[in-house]
C-alpha cells in the first residue's frame, strides 16, 4: 500500500483544545509489551492524567486498565480513540465510532494515514488528527 499524505488534519491550536477537553482515550492496538510504540504512549497519556483505555485481542489487564476486545464493548463514554492499527484498519475503528456516536476525536499516530476514513468522521462531526504521536504532541504543547 503506498502512503498517504494526510489532507484532513488538525492544526496545533485545535490539538491544545483537544487536549484540554479529552479525559478517556481508547488505544486501539495498546500492546501489552512495554517496549512497543503504543505501551510507551498509553503509559505516558496514563501519566499525564488520562484515563487509558486498550483495545487489543488478548490479555485481561494492560497498565492496570481492563482490556476490551472492540470499540462497541466498551461501556461508557470515550473522548478520543487513538489508533495503533495499519492503514487499512483505520477504516473499520473510524466506522465503530461513527457507530458510536459518542466520539470527540479519532487520531492516528505517526506514519498512520488514510484520508478517506478521516473525511468520513469528520463528516460524523469528529475532530481527525493524523500521521502525530499523541506523547509527542502533548509534551510540546503542555
Amino acid at each position: 500500500m503506498e502512503c498517504e499524505f494526510p489532507t484532513i488534519n488538525s492544526n496545533s491550536d485545535e490539538i491544545k483544545e483537544i487536549f484540554e477537553n479529552t479525559k478517556t482515550i481508547a488505544i486501539a492496538g495498546l500492546s501489552p509489551d512495554t517496549s512497543k510504540a503504543s505501551n510507551m504512549v498509553a503509559r505516558y497519556l496514563q501519566n499525564a492524567g488520562f484515563k487509558i483505555v486498550p483495545i487489543y485481542p488478548k490479555e485481561e489487564t494492560i497498565l492496570g486498565e481492563k482490556v476490551y476486545r472492540s470499540l462497541e464493548e466498551i461501556p461508557f463514554k470515550i473522548d478520543m480513540v487513538d489508533i495503533f492499527r495499519k492503514p487499512v484498519a483505520i477504516a473499520s475503528v473510524v466506522e465503530a465510532c461513527i457507530k458510536r456516536g459518542d466520539i470527540d476525536t479519532v487520531w492516528t499516530q505517526l506514519g498512520l494515514v488514510n484520508n478517506e476514513a478521516a473525511k468520513k468522521a469528520e463528516e460524523s462531526g469528529m475532530k481527525v488528527v493524523q500521521n502525530k504521536c499523541t506523547k509527542i504532541e502533548h509534551a510540546n504543547l503542555f
